[in-house]
């Protein structure tokens, strides 16, 4: 998960499916008040959009990303069919003080709405650089901590994981919940969201602990933790780990400690599945986690390989959801299209993984899949909502 733990907070206070995102039909309110900031468009008019992308980093992975930002969301122009935006794309070199100089060139130039940047700090600073303007930010950071006002994040959050894996887990019966977490910043951040989803489930945290992200330090501090989770009769176990780092250890020293499914429901709130021989790891087998709808996913997968010649980096759906829910917008032909409250409609938006939906706060919700894996191979045991009514949340 890209610029979740770039603490980053405003200078300034909080100010007031696959062929085009589709509006949903449900009209669901997303809670709290809502603002009306944001640029009048010309309806009859193609409408100025601004991307900032990473390029001019000197940073071949921050190319990548910006390549796959620009493909997707010229993708997603392709398929909008009435409605017309006209894409400007901005360097940004992955850094605030050029992302800000960018924003206000764009702005400068004309466009009513600023898709992207990337990261947390540089998302920051565009945000703070065109409040003023009255033009909104739908950056393509998970950080939270950035998100209000005029700027809003689309990246998946902790929050929308530990929110449906909170639910699934009561209902299930395996409300009595232990939180194991790394103590770094991603461990500490994921270890709040998995502590909020779950009482707002209505489970009960009956045990906490972290560990040194190390191999010496989760050899040291699972014994302790197995005992705490035995004494206290924990159902389930929800782990903030991730396949990179800490979770096959993790999850293997549970597991030989006879912390095992079914007895013990084992829950991770990262993806389980990326990359893609991590359902292999014999410590995940019989666990729990979200992912977006694998369905819509994989459609999207396919069409841009077919279009461009390899896979998207995993952050270019977002610029395609950015430009399908303008796009979506557009089409109503209201001048009101790209302010606060237009985005922040309650019915949300279809995007190429799933529904989603931007909040008053800056925040997004997204509906997720539960899965399993069983046997070395991905199971859904619960299927992403199609709308914001339905199950799952």
């Amino acid at each position: 998960m890209l610029s979740v733990f770039t603490k980053a907070r405003k200078s300034l206070g909080r100010l007031g499916a696959l062929a085009g995102a589709a509006l949903l039909a449900a009209c669901v309110p997303a809670g709290g008040p809502i603002g009306g900031g944001g640029q009048q468009i010309d309806p009859n008019a193609p409408v100025p959009v601004a991307l900032l992308v990473p390029s001019g980093s000197g940073q071949a992975t921050d190319e990548l990303i910006a390549r796959n930002l620009q493909n997707a969301a010229r993708l997603a122009i392709s398929d909008l069919g009435g409605a017309k935006i006209d894409l400007r794309v901005y360097p940004t070199a992955g850094q605030p003080a050029q992302a800000s100089a960018m924003a206000i060139k764009a702005v400068d130039e004309g466009a009513k709405i600023i898709l992207g940047p990337v990261y947390a700090q540089e998302a920051n600073a565009a945000g703070v650089a065109v409040a003023g303007r009255g033009v909104n930010v739908l950056s393509f950071s998970n950080n939270t901590d950035i998100a209000g006002g005029n700027v809003f994040v689309l990246g998946a959050t902790f929050q929308n994981s530990a929110d449906r894996l909170g639910r699934f887990v009561v209902r299930a019966g395996k409300g009595r919940a232990g939180i194991l977490y790394g103590n770094d910043l991603p461990g500490q951040a994921g270890r709040t969201a998995l502590a909020s989803g779950i009482q707002r489930a209505g489970g009960q945290i009956v045990f906490q602990q972290g560990y040194e992200v190390s191999q010496n330090g989760i050899t040291a501090a699972v014994p302790g933790i197995v005992a705490g989770l035995r004494n206290v009769g924990a159902q389930s176990v929800f782990m903030t780990a991730n396949t990179s780092t800490d979770l096959p250890l993790v999850s293997q020293m549970l597991r030989d400690n006879g912390i095992v499914p079914p007895s013990t429901a084992l829950v991770g709130l990262t993806r389980w599945d990326i990359p893609a021989q991590s359902v292999s790891l014999p410590g995940l087998q019989g666990g729990w986690f979200a992912l977006p709808d694998p369905g819509l996913s994989a459609q999207f997968q396919s069409r841009y390989q077919a279009a461009y010649g390899e896979p998207p980096h995993q952050l270019a759906g977002l610029a395609y959801d950015g430009i399908a829910a303008i796009g979506a917008l557009v089409k109503q032909g209201n001048r009101n299209a790209v302010t606060a409250q237009a985005l922040t409609q309650g019915s949300g938006f279809v995007g190429v993984n799933g529904i989603f939906r931007l909040r008053p706060d800056g925040t997004n919700e997204r509906g997720l899949a539960i899965a399993t894996i069983q046997n070395n191979q991905l199971t859904i045991l619960e299927p992403a909502p199609r709308s914001f009514a339905g199950a799952g949340f």
